[in-house]
């Protein structure tokens, strides 16, 4: 065996990590400047997002959704309220949990936030990747969170 042929699964090229970890980041930059004119990040995005859908959830409840640890949250979440899009109420029975809610701020947010989606979608308008596609691809995405998500559980069980 060659050399280049040895170490050709390092390629860049090779990865099935990159393009999805380029994607994303460049995905981001596209929300960047409808996010940046709401004075909110991406991630920030994402939390008001799941709060829109299901209101008063706990730190963890929100982790699990987005993927996210409590200690990447926490800070996330503390800015929030700085904003006072949300507020943070620790629970009576158990100190540990902490109930996240939207503000009547944060409630009136979304009215602001919901042209978001309809402009990122006109941003891919004139490029080669249709909407079907698009969607498409989204379905496989959701199906490789899936994926991975079981295998890591099936990992964590075996630890």
């Amino acid at each position: 065996m060659s050399s280049k042929n040895k170490f050709s699964a390092l390629f860049l090229e090779n990865q099935i990590c990159f393009p999805l970890y380029a994607a994303s980041r460049l995905t981001i930059k596209i929300y960047e400047p409808f996010l940046d004119k709401l004075g909110i990040t991406y991630t920030q995005y994402l939390v008001l997002l799941v709060l829109w859908q299901k209101n008063n959830l706990t730190v963890k409840e929100i982790g699990s959704i987005l993927y996210l640890e409590s200690n990447t949250l926490t800070p996330l979440l503390k800015r929030l309220e700085q904003k006072e899009l949300l507020s943070r109420v620790r629970s009576e029975e158990d100190e540990r949990k902490v109930f996240i809610s939207l503000t009547r701020k944060g409630e009136a947010f979304k009215n602001i936030a919901v042209e978001i989606p309809q402009q990122i979608i006109e941003s891919f308008s004139d490029d080669a990747f249709s909407m079907e596609e698009a969607m498409q691809f989204q379905k496989q995405l959701f199906m490789l969170i899936q994926i991975l998500d079981k295998k890591l559980q099936l990992t964590a069980n075996l630890k």
